[in-house]
């Protein structure tokens, strides 16, 4: 696959900053059957694709780590 040649510019009001994620400590669910992955890192909370980790990673706040993992479990993403 070709390298994008494309920027990528900063969106507007993006007030989180560039992590260095490649110390980071990526955990799986405990039955590792996911193929979502988490870091904590610099009091952020990173996500990736566990089978693409070269791509960009997802940073929430903690405040937005909480309202995520709230509406997961409350069903809001099941697509069901």
């Amino acid at each position: 696959m070709a390298e994008s040649t494309t920027q990528r510019q900063p969106l507007m009001g993006w007030d989180k900053p560039e992590l260095d994620l490649s110390e980071a400590d990526w955990r799986s669910s405990s039955r590792g059957l996911g193929d979502v992955q988490i870091a904590f890192v610099e009091g952020f909370i990173a996500m990736r694709n566990s089978g693409r980790p070269e791509s960009p990673s997802l940073i929430f706040t903690p405040a937005e780590w909480g309202a995520f993992v709230s509406g997961a479990r409350e069903g809001e993403f099941d697509l069901t």
